[in-house]
C-alpha cells in the first residue's frame, strides 16, 4: 500500500479547491527481487516545487501535525479567507429561513492505494474499506479538525453574533476560545473511532540546513560507519583490537597506578573494606565519537572536517539520515505501515552543479546501501524544492513529468498543479500526429535543461523569437519601475517550436506573454524587390502560433485569436504608419525611424545599406523591410550595439521606444501581475 494523494482544505493558504497532492507509489525501493536491476530514484520520487512562500513546506507540515502526537493543529492553521467567508455566509443566511451555521473546519483527505501483489498488512485500514474502495484498489481516509462539541459551538454562535457583518471580531474570538478535535471518517462520511493516522503512516522528515555544528559531519560519518560495521560485519577485527587494547591498558594502569593508589587509600581505610580498580573500557561507539578524527584529503594534504564545503556536508547529512531511517525500523514496520521520507529543500548550500546531480547522488547512495541487504525498504521519497536544477534532474533522470506537484498562488491562496506527461504533452494512441507529439515531448524534456525549468519559478514569462527582442526586452524590463520588482523570465525560442510549450504554460498558470511575428507569406519576386506590406487583403501567414489560434487559420485578412487560457497573451505586429511590419526588427525600425541612436547603430552595423537608403531610397521609413532583410545575419551585432548605446545614455528620453504591439503586451502583463483579469 502507498500514499496516493493528500488533499488539504482550508489549511493555512490552501483553499477549498485545487488542493490535492499526488504521490508516486513505493515500488521503486523493493528489495530482493530487483537486486540485479538498477534503482532509479528519479522515477520513484515525488517532487513538490514552487516559488518561496507558496505552500511547499505547508504540505509536509500538515502531514507532520497529523502524525505527531506532541504537536497539533491550532486556530492559526485555519485559512483566514475561508473563515471570513464562513462568517459572512452565516450572517447573510440569518436573514432567511435557511440558516447556514458558521462551523469552521479544516479538512484533509488521504487516498491510500492498494497493490494487488503486496504483502502489506492492512488491518489498520479495515474501518475505511468499503465495497467501492475494494473495487477501485484504493480507499479514502477523511480527517476533520472541527469544534469538539459542534452543538455547543452553534449555540454560542447564536448568542454572540447578531445580524451584523461588523461582528467578525467576536466570531474570531469565539473560534479561538473553542476546543477543537480531530475526527476520522471513511469515504461514506461515517465516523471511525479509536484510530490515529500514525498507526498507518510513518514519516521521516529531513529538514533544510542540517549543518548545525562544526562536528556534524563526524556525526554523519559515524552513522555510516556504524551501519557498515553492523550490516557487513566489518567491525569484528576492530572489536578484537579494542578488547586487546582495553586489556593492555588495564594491566598498565594496574602496574603504574592502581597499586600505589590502593596503598594510599589503605592508610585511611583498611584495604579489606575498600579498593580501587582502574580499567580501560573503550567501546566501538566511544572510538567513533571521541577518538576518530575525520579529515579529507586534497593534494596530499589533510584538511580538518570543519573546512568541508557546506554543500558537501549537507549532502552527507542527508545520506546519513537516510541510513539511520533504514536501520531504525524493522522489516514488519515497512510492511505494516506506509513509510514516507521527506527531504526539505536539499539545495541549501549546494552550488548549481551539485544540485543538478543531487538525485543521482541519492540514487547511487541508496543502491550502495542496499547492497548485500535482505530488508525490503518499501518507502516513498518526497522532495520539496525551489531549485530549477533539482527539477531538471528529476525530469531528465526519470524521463517524465509525472508526480511533479507545482505549488502556485492564485487569488492569495495556494493551489496544486499535479503534472502528468499526458497533461504536458497530450498524445492519444492512433492520433494522426502521434509521432510528432512524441518528438515534441522529447524536445520539451531536453529543452527543460536550457532555462525552461525556470518557468516553474517565475512570476511571469515572455516568449520571444529572436536575439534582438531578447536583449532589448531585458533592458526595458530592468528599467520599468513596476516590472523590475518581479522575476520575469525572457525565453528566446524558435517560432516553430513555440507551440511545444503551450500545454505546460496552461498547466502552470504563470502569466505568459508570447511575442510572435506576423510572418506574411511573400512571393519570391516580392522578397527580391523588398516590397513592404501596405495591405493584408488575401494574405496568409506562415506563423504556426497564429495559425493554431486564429479562427480563420492562416488567413490574416481578419485575425481573431481564440487563446484557451486567461494566463496566456499572444501579440504580433499591427499596422503602423500605413505598413504591416512582419518582424520585430521591421516594427522597431518603423517606430523609431527618426531616432538618433537607431541611425547611429544602423550606420555602424550596415553602413553601405544605410547610406544608400538614406541618400537614394527615401529614408528608413520607406525601406523598413529591406533593412530587416539586410540585418538577418547581423541581428546579434544589431542588438548588442543598441544595448551599448542605451547604457551610455544618462536619460531615457533618447532611448528608442518599443513597437506598440509589445507595449500593449507589457501592459497586459502588468495587469496580470497586479492581480487583474
Amino acid at each position: 500500500m502507498y500514499l496516493k494523494s493528500f488533499r488539504l482544505e482550508n489549511f493555512r493558504k490552501f483553499g477549498e479547491s485545487n488542493n490535492a497532492v499526488g504521490f508516486v507509489d513505493s515500488r521503486g525501493f523493493k528489495g530482493n527481487e530487483n537486486r540485479n536491476k538498477s534503482i532509479n530514484i528519479a522515477k520513484t520520487t515525488t517532487l513538490i516545487v514552487g516559488k518561496n512562500n507558496t505552500g511547499k513546506t505547508t504540505i509536509i507540515k500538515a502531514l507532520e501535525y497529523l502524525l505527531d502526537k506532541s504537536s497539533g493543529l491550532s486556530f492559526t492553521d485555519i485559512n483566514m479567507n475561508y473563515l471570513k467567508k464562513t462568517f459572512d455566509d452565516y450572517v447573510t443566511s440569518k436573514a432567511t429561513d435557511n440558516i447556514v451555521p458558521a462551523i469552521p473546519k479544516i479538512k484533509f483527505e488521504i487516498v491510500i492505494g492498494l497493490e494487488d501483489d503486496s504483502t502489506d498488512l492492512i488491518s489498520n485500514l479495515v474501518p475505511f474499506i468499503t465495497i467501492a474502495s475494494a473495487q477501485d484498489s484504493e480507499l479514502t481516509i477523511r480527517v476533520t479538525y472541527e469544534p469538539e462539541n459542534i452543538e455547543e459551538f452553534i449555540s454560542n454562535l447564536d448568542e454572540v453574533i447578531v445580524d451584523d457583518h461588523n461582528e467578525y471580531e467576536k466570531y474570531v474570538k469565539l473560534v479561538k476560545s473553542t476546543p477543537f478535535k480531530i475526527r476520522y471518517y471513511n469515504a461514506s462520511d461515517e465516523p471511525v473511532k479509536n484510530f490515529q493516522l500514525r498507526q498507518l503512516i510513518e514519516m521521516r522528515s529531513i529538514k533544510a540546513n542540517n549543518v548545525t555544528s562544526e562536528n556534524c559531519l563526524s556525526k554523519a560519518f559515524n552513522k555510516i560507519v556504524k551501519y557498515r560495521a553492523s550490516i557487513l560485519e566489518q567491525n569484528s577485527g576492530v572489536k578484537g583490537t579494542l578488547e586487546s587494547f582495553n586489556k593492555s591498558v588495564t594491566e598498565q594502569l594496574h602496574s603504574e597506578h592502581t597499586d600505589s593508589i590502593n596503598q594510599s587509600v589503605g592508610k585511611i581505610k583498611s584495604s579489606e573494606h575498600i579498593k580501587v580498580r582502574l580499567s580501560s573500557n573503550i567501546s566501538f561507539n566511544d572510538m567513533l565519537n571521541k577518538l576518530v578524527r575525520y579529515e579529507y584529503v586534497e593534494n596530499d594534504l589533510f584538511i580538518p572536517e570543519n573546512q568541508f564545503g557546506l554543500g558537501y556536508t549537507n549532502l552527507m547529512m542527508i545520506i546519513a539520515d537516510l541510513i539511520e531511517y533504514m536501520e531504525r525500523y524493522p522489516e514488519d514496520s515497512f510492511n505494516s505501515k506506509i513509510n514516507l521520507i521527506s527531504i526539505e529543500e536539499p539545495e541549501t548550500f549546494m552550488h548549481p552543479q551539485m544540485q543538478e546531480n543531487f538525485i543521482k547522488s541519492i540514487n547511487e547512495a541508496i543502491i550502495t546501501l542496499l547492497e548485500g541487504r535482505s530488508k525490503n525498504v518499501n518507502s516513498q521519497l518526497i522532495i520539496t524544492t525551489h531549485s530549477s536544477h533539482i527539477l531538471n534532474s528529476k525530469i531528465h533522470s526519470g524521463g517524465s513529468f509525472d508526480y511533479i506537484n507545482y505549488i502556485t498562488c492564485n487569488n492569495k491562496e495556494s493551489e496544486v498543479v499535479c503534472l502528468k506527461d499526458g497533461l504536458v504533452a497530450p498524445n492519444e494512441p492512433g492520433d494522426e500526429n502521434e509521432e510528432k507529439n512524441k518528438k515534441d515531448f522529447e524536445f520539451l524534456k531536453k529543452h527543460i535543461k536550457y532555462r525552461v525549468s525556470e518557468l516553474f519559478f517565475s512570476d511571469a514569462v515572455i516568449f520571444v523569437e529572436g536575439i534582438t527582442e531578447e536583449v532589448l526586452l531585458n533592458y526595458h524590463l530592468d528599467n520599468d519601475e513596476m516590472l523590475n520588482k518581479h522575476y520575469i523570465t525572457v525565453f528566446n525560442i524558435n517560432g516553430s517550436h513555440g507551440l511545444v510549450y503551450h500545454n505546460l504554460i496552461q498547466a502552470l498558470r504563470v502569466p505568459t506573454l508570447i511575442i510572435t511575428d506576423l510572418d506574411i507569406k511573400r512571393e519570391e519576386e516580392e522578397k527580391k524587390n523588398y516590397l513592404k506590406m501596405s495591405s493584408v487583403d488575401g494574405r496568409v501567414t506562415t506563423n504556426q502560433t497564429i495559425i493554431k489560434y486564429n479562427e480563420n487559420g492562416e488567413s490574416i485578412e481578419t485575425i481573431s485569436l481564440n487563446v484557451p487560457t486567461e494566463n496566456m497573451k499572444i501579440v504580433y505586429q499591427c499596422q503602423d504608419k500605413g505598413v504591416y511590419p512582419t518582424s520585430f526588427e521591421e516594427a522597431f525600425i518603423l517606430a523609431n525611424h527618426d531616432n538618433d541612436i537607431l541611425e547611429e547603430v544602423l550606420k555602424e552595423v550596415k553602413r553601405n545599406t544605410y547610406n544608400k537608403i538614406v541618400n537614394d531610397e527615401g529614408g528608413l521609413k520607406e525601406q523598413t523591410y529591406k533593412l530587416q532583410r539586410k540585418l538577418s545575419n547581423n541581428k546579434s551585432d544589431f542588438a548588442n550595439s543598441l544595448l551599448y548605446r542605451y547604457l551610455q545614455e544618462e536619460t531615457h528620453e533618447s532611448i528608442p521606444i518599443l513597437p506598440q504591439y509589445i507595449i500593449h503586451g507589457l501592459s497586459w502583463l502588468k495587469t496580470k501581475l497586479n492581480g487583474g483579469e
